[in-house]
């Protein structure tokens, strides 16, 4: 793929066969070491991909058995439970960047070790959202922090038939190109593991797939006509599954 910065998913840079999950969804893991990201222009971690159709189905079978899935691959990469923050970012108002707010509506605040954050985008709150974890991740000392965002696909096919979680962190932004500074180990002090669906394709990469010039379609981003649908049941799926740890 010759545009690495349209895709947030490791799974389209690389492709890893991946194991079957109960007929739900497959499951691929990506390990990059330092040299193989910064080819891609990606962090260096670990990342699991689970590719289903389950998300844009009506049978709620089905979606039960993917967040059974997507709980199983979480606690892997959250090995310490004890306090968990998670961080849903994004813009609340866009719907397809509404998917971490969507979550921590969800998210079971009551159990002890489950804390919810919603530091909405510096556009609306004069605030960075870097600065507004930081400061709630320093008052609690959450054991790990859990960030869900809204990915960029480059590929149509793919959007809101995917999840990815990596253990490299998030930056805000990045799959609109609006980069902010980046939620890590490095930066926050504690694991930083991201839950990710891509809900956006750029333009560009569309009309250059279809041999076309995207000559002025480099900032239009692509969504789905029900992506209202998608993102509740996208966040009732990842809630879910963190709802469970």
């Amino acid at each position: 793929m010759d545009n690495f910065s349209h895709t947030d998913l490791a799974s389209e840079l690389i492709r890893v066969e991946g194991r079957d999950f109960g007929g739900v969804c497959k499951v691929s893991e990506i390990e990059l070491d330092a040299e193989s990201a910064a080819k891609y222009g990606k962090e260096p971690g670990l990342y699991v991909t689970l590719e289903t159709d389950a998300i844009t189905g009506t049978d709620r079978i089905r979606k039960r058995r993917l967040t059974a899935a997507l709980e199983r691959e979480l606690k892997k990469l959250v090995r310490v439970r004890d306090r968990v923050l998670i961080v849903g970012l994004g813009n609340r108002s866009m719907t397809a960047d509404a998917l971490g707010s969507e979550v921590c509506d969800r998210i079971a605040v009551e159990k002890d070790n489950l804390k919810a954050l919603s530091p909405g985008v510096a556009g609306t709150t004069g605030v960075e959202s870097f600065d507004v974890v930081k400061g709630v991740s320093d008052r609690i000392s959450p054991s790990a922090v859990i960030a869900v965002d809204s990915l960029a696909a480059a590929q149509t096919g793919r959007v809101c038939r995917v999840v990815q979680l990596c253990n490299a962190g998030i930056t805000p932004g990045s799959g609109v190109s609006n980069h902010r500074a980046r939620l890590s180990e490095q930066t926050l002090g504690v694991p930083v593991i991201s839950i990710g669906v891509p809900l956006v394709v750029y333009a560009s990469t569309i009309i250059r797939d279809a041999g076309g010039e995207p000559d002025g379609f480099e900032n239009l981003i692509v969504t789905p006509k029900d992506v209202d649908f998608l993102v509740r049941e996208a966040a009732d799926i990842i809630a879910g599954a963190i709802n469970r740890l």
